[in-house]
């Protein structure tokens, strides 16, 4: 690489780091720029996931304040999609680069669509629990089984390839979480945090990797990823929800294209 490659991907590692911890569509800023500067498709996807590993730790590091404050559920995400992610590194490694290529974008779209109805989701189903005269429902503020069950299959996506990973775990958890969109945002960036971590560990131990690529990668996703949560626990929820509906349709729709 020349100096202007080298700068391409620091860059690439800026902007996917500032969007793992603000909306969540990381791999879909810097994979593609890794595959134009010539890298095979899964020596890119190995290699970007282990360099935005960084980008995982600063975002995580600047929600600290909210993870701290749901130890429980933030150890319960953590651990879920850590064990998802490392059958979706497997598969990356041992099936067919094409073989989920016709469902991811249409799974990310419907996580989209849920993202943005959460709202009234939820307001319908406590207007239904009033009419039939039922009890208030307690928050839900604790990691039940279905939430895990679905935190650890977006691991398993997140260890696979991860485009759009992190709107995924945005729909799982505000849907089945009573939190602030805040904290949703902190235990998504986790969540992806430890999804990498685990499918790095084994693409350093089995897989083809480019170094080069992967320590300029997170010269500039550390940076970002930090940048990243500082706006990111400041958005409004409604602008939030739009960032990420509009960030997870164009990644969808780059895909189907694509």
């Amino acid at each position: 690489m020349d100096g202007i490659d080298q700068l391409a991907v620091i860059g690439a590692g800026l902007g996917a780091g500032f969007v793992m911890s603000s909306i969540g569509v990381a791999s879909l800023v810097s994979f593609p720029v890794l595959v134009a500067l010539g890298l095979p498709p899964v020596v890119a996807n190995a290699s970007n996931t282990v360099g935005l590993i960084p980008a995982g730790v600063s975002g995580s590091f600047g929600y600290r304040r909210e993870l701290a404050a749901h130890p429980q559920v933030t150890r319960a995400v953590i651990a879920t999609g850590a064990l998802g992610s490392v059958a979706g590194a497997f598969l990356l490694l041992g099936l067919p680069a094409g073989v989920f290529e016709l469902v991811v974008p249409w799974l990310i779209l419907f996580a989209c669509l849920l993202v943005g109805l959460q709202p009234w989701i939820a307001a319908r189903l406590q207007a239904r629990r009033a009419a039939a005269g039922a009890e208030p429902r307690p928050p839900r503020t604790r990691v039940g089984k279905v939430v895990a069950a679905l935190t650890a299959l977006a691991g398993i996506y997140g260890g696979y390839f991860g485009a759009g990973q992190g709107v995924v775990v945005v729909a799982i958890l505000a849907l089945g979480l009573d939190l602030e969109l805040a904290v949703v945002n902190a235990l998504k960036t986790v969540a992806v945090l430890a999804a990498n971590i685990v499918a790095g560990v084994i693409f350093v131990a089995i897989a083809d990797l480019d170094w080069a690529v992967i320590a300029l990668l997170g010269m500039g996703s550390v940076v970002g990823g930090y940048i990243g949560s500082r706006v990111g626990r400041r958005l409004p929820p409604v602008l939030f929800r739009a960032l990420v509906v509009t960030a997870g349709t164009a990644a969808a729709v780059t895909m189907l294209v694509g």
